[in-house]
């Protein structure tokens, strides 16, 4: 597995990519939300073995609306300079920041990506409701990082997608370190949750691709009894699915144990 870092807001290299023999790899390209421009743990931990992976910070301060307005008209500059440095397809990560503004913004982000970088491209808000999809959802129960605001421009944009939204649980912080920094105890607590307070919820929905939810993701499932979806799994799943790859990782989740 070869990873390259990139720094959004110098563009400076912090990786090499080096040759691969035979057939060359397939490189999945990533815009995330922190300035470091740090490939997400779950595309290696998932696809490291069969894809290559790079990304671009935007430097995204704080997870409020006017965080992601700060930053979100980068996306196409990151988006051509991750074509440029050989991705052969591009996703935005960082939920909150595609569908902060609606369904139809989402929409017009992956045309803008598309237009920038000439490349397949998905955002991660497209990927939670393509997982939804996958995995039979129709009323959800939702878990966040996010605090009231954010949550109901969540909610709508679920609603606008078809789902009907049960309820929503939430840890309500807007800065990326405390994000980063939520355990497995607190998430697997968030979840339980919001499955308590989501009477009929046919899936649980934990968004905010800075949690680390893959190694709760399979105990929830099981003490839960629904299919659990995540930002950070289902971008990277989506992410891997843009490059040809099934996106089937098995012994995981419902989401993962089978191709769609």
């Amino acid at each position: 597995m070869q990873i390259e870092e990139l720094t959004g807001a110098t563009g400076t290299r912090a990786g090499e990519r080096t040759a691969q023999p035979g057939r060359r790899r397939q490189v999945v390209g990533v815009i995330v939300p922190p300035a470091q421009g740090e490939v997400p743990p779950e595309l290696p931990q998932l696809y490291g073995d069969e894809l290559d992976f790079v990304a671009w910070g935007l430097a995204l301060g704080r997870l409020t609306t006017q965080g992601y307005d700060a930053v979100i008209d980068k996306v196409a500059v990151a988006a051509r300079e991750l074509a440029a440095r050989g991705a052969d397809a591009v996703a935005l990560m960082g939920t909150s920041l595609s569908f902060y503004r609606g369904k139809a913004f989402n929409e017009q982000l992956i045309r803008t990506m598309v237009e920038a970088a000439r490349l397949p491209v998905t955002t991660m808000s497209s990927a939670i409701v393509e997982a939804l999809h996958a995995v039979g959802a129709s009323r959800i129960a939702v878990a966040t990082a996010y605090t009231a605001e954010v949550n109901e421009r969540l909610a709508v944009f679920l609603r606008d997608n078809g789902f009907e939204v049960a309820a929503v649980e939430a840890l309500e912080l807007v800065e990326i370190p405390d994000i980063h920094a939520v355990g497995e105890a607190e998430l697997l607590a968030l979840g339980r949750r919001a499955a308590a307070s989501s009477a009929g919820a046919d899936a649980l929905l934990i968004s905010c691709g800075g949690l680390r939810t893959l190694p709760v993701e399979m105990p929830l499932e099981q003490s839960l009894g629904i299919p659990v979806v995540s930002s950070a799994v289902a971008g990277a799943w989506a992410a891997s699915r843009l490059v040809g790859h099934s996106g089937k990782v098995p012994g995981r989740t419902r989401l993962l144990g089978s191709a769609r």
